[in-house]
């Protein structure tokens, strides 16, 4: 027997907006990153993570945003930016219960998008 999508694991469509909501409060609340998204549109942001992150783990969602390498080139983002981010997504996950498995499973797919966001 087959083990389920992260997508499912996380709580599908659902369980990925309320993880959302939280990364977003995370991030612009987060003193080494808010400035980042001072000048962003919160719903378009939320929209276009929601739809990375759903296709990306087995959901429905089309994503129709840049890719990685495009959206970020020219930001200039620092390690230590990278490492506020992941950290502001696991502290999601943990406000919402989500398993140490599918924890690691979320950091083991930023870290793989590591080289097309930073210093770039």
């Amino acid at each position: 027997m087959s083990e389920a999508s992260l997508y499912v694991r996380l709580g599908g469509a659902d369980g990925i907006r309320t993880v959302v909501e939280d990364i977003w409060k995370n991030h612009t609340s987060n003193p080494k990153i808010k400035q980042r998204y001072a000048q962003s549109d919160p719903e378009n942001v939320k929209r276009l993570v929601r739809e990375f992150f759903g296709a990306g783990i087995g959901g429905p969602e089309t994503y129709t945003g840049q890719d990685m390498l495009t959206a970020h080139t020219g930001m200039n983002i620092s390690d230590e930016e990278f490492v506020a981010v992941c950290d502001d997504v696991l502290a999601a996950l943990d406000k919402n219960n989500v398993g140490a498995k599918e924890r690691d499973e979320v950091l083991c797919i930023l870290y793989s998008m590591k080289a097309e966001i930073v210093g770039v």
